[in-house]
């Protein structure tokens, strides 16, 4: 699954890849997510357990700019549309699909970029738990 680091700490290129991985994925399984005899439940578990670990590989070393953030949260949106079908209207009847605020109240986990940010402060913690000594204190310009 690999990771591509630049000196530029530019991480468009590692998102769209990631994004490319977790589209082949999301297709593979797309007719369980769309399937009526599961139930919402069972579907956001195969999303959390099979499309998002894909997504988010290597997440710890992403900075995210806000197109990046809007980029992966369409992502997810269009997963969770699949999930969750469309609805329909209590007054007409007729089937539309859910906005984005509507996806939010009935996504009750973090967002995708919540989830990112909370990795990345737990992989921070990480690498300050390990010394002086460490590898990565030294890349991040810490003492020698």
């Amino acid at each position: 699954m690999g990771i591509t680091l630049k000196n530029q700490n530019s991480i468009q290129e590692e998102i769209k890849n990631r994004s490319k991985s977790g589209n082949a994925c999301y297709h593979s399984v797309q007719n369980l997510l769309s399937c009526s005899l599961l139930s919402k439940n069972l579907k956001i578990k195969i999303y959390r357990t099979i499309i998002l670990p894909v997504v988010l590989y290597g997440c710890e070393t992403w900075s995210l700019t806000l197109r990046e953030e809007r980029r992966l949260r369409v992502f997810e949106n269009r997963a969770m549309r699949r999930i969750f079908g469309p609805r329909r209207e209590e007054v007409t009847g007729e089937w539309r699909k859910i906005y984005n605020e509507g996806l939010n109240d009935l996504y009750s986990s973090p967002s995708i970029v919540r989830v990112i940010k909370s990795r990345r402060m737990r992989w921070v913690g990480h690498v300050a738990s390990m010394g002086d000594r460490s590898w990565l204190i030294q890349g991040y310009g810490g003492e020698t």
